[in-house]
């Protein structure tokens, strides 16, 4: 088996670590004998995105956003839902999560089109939701409990057709109002958590490795890592955004 990775627009979104969930899902492909190939794919690069089984879009400032939504729309947009729409698997996170969707619209009124590939939009606040936060996925995203540090502006509506990543359980989310974290369209999963994180995150990690491995192949049984280290690092990151009083220094 092989996965083939597409890392878009690398060298503009990469805030808090991001790329280290691509170094995240090539290692727990090697450490099980499965082959992984990761191509990066900037602005102003016209590379065929057929080929790919599992794409990453990190988080970026708005700056950067406007830097590459021309090419995102005009160079890129069409093969991204198309491929989207075809059950590829993607990882978008916070600004690359917001692309998805239909627009940004700025405190200012000022509105920045966006792929439209996901039925959601953004608008503008301003209080800024900030901090390490919690949430838990959907069951049919697996139930389990994501850690993860949230800092965004913008607050994400999703459509009618689109459901939720997860929900809640400390901190902002999707807009700070109705406790949704996230979207999941397809095989998109879509979430403002950055950290990197997949790392401290293991299941979560899998279930995106296994939903495209099952959209390629037809069927895929991911053998059991020995995830000490990482667990540790997710229940101890649980702990601090659900009973930050066991932690005074943090105050």
């Amino acid at each position: 088996m092989e996965l083939k990775i597409c890392h878009l627009y690398p060298d503009v979104l990469n805030l808090y670590g991001d790329r280290g969930n691509i170094l995240c899902l090539k290692k727990r492909l090697e450490w099980r004998g499965i082959n992984c190939s990761v191509d990066s794919v900037g602005i102003g690069e016209k590379n065929a995105l057929t080929s790919f089984d599992l794409f990453f879009i990190g988080g970026g400032q708005d700056f950067d956003q406007e830097i590459l939504l021309e090419d995102l729309r005009l160079r890129k947009g069409r093969q991204i839902r198309s491929a989207l729409e075809d059950g590829k698997t993607f990882l978008c996170i916070c600004g690359g999560y917001q692309m998805m969707g239909h627009y940004y619209k700025t405190q200012e009124g000022h509105v920045c089109k966006f792929l439209g590939a996901i039925d959601f939009y953004t608008v503008g606040g301003k209080k800024r939701m900030i901090g390490n936060y919690a949430y838990r996925l959907r069951d049919d995203s697996g139930a389990d409990t994501i850690v993860g540090f949230e800092n965004h502006s913008g607050r994400t509506y999703l459509g009618n057709n689109v459901r939720p990543l997860g929900t809640v359980l400390k901190g902002f989310g999707n807009n700070g109002e109705d406790k949704t974290e996230g979207a999941r369209y397809k095989n998109a999963f879509c979430t403002y958590s950055h950290g990197p994180v997949l790392p401290k995150n293991p299941v979560f990690a899998d279930l995106i490795l296994k939903t495209a491995l099952t959209r390629k192949y037809g069927s895929c049984s991911l053998e059991p890592l020995q995830d000490d280290f990482e667990s540790q690092a997710h229940d101890a990151a649980l702990r601090q955004v659900l009973h930050p009083s066991w932690f005074p220094w943090r105050k």
